[in-house]
């Protein structure tokens, strides 16, 4: 019984104790892909940062993405999907905050 108690209280201990990093130390960048000429949302449009270009994301088909927990800073958020000229923009995140934004493909002319 003695060992089930200190059991408990360890756990409760190490499940109340905040974690050794924050969210607050990292930001967000959500937004959507749109049609530039439509406003329609683009879905599976692939969206990467640079320069993270390890952790691109597929738009929803909704068109949105949502990167999370990244490094705050400077970063060129790239949009590209097939039978569209792929575009660019410079955002600046910030620790603990949540950046939107969003970027307007042109459909290429065939």
């Amino acid at each position: 019984m003695k060992k089930l108690i200190f059991c408990l209280a360890a756990l409760a201990f190490f499940v109340s104790c905040e974690p050794a990093v924050s969210s607050d130390n990292f930001a967000r960048l959500t937004g959507q892909v749109l049609d530039s000429q439509t406003g329609e949302p683009i879905g599976k449009a692939y969206v990467y940062l640079v320069p993270d270009t390890e952790n691109g994301i597929n738009t929803g088909n909704d068109g949105y993405f949502d990167f999370q927990r990244l490094e705050p800073g400077k970063y060129t958020i790239w949009a590209q999907k097939k039978g569209y000229v792929s575009n660019h923009k410079e955002v600046t995140t910030k620790a603990g905050e949540m950046t939107d934004t969003r970027l307007m493909l042109d459909k290429k002319e065939e």
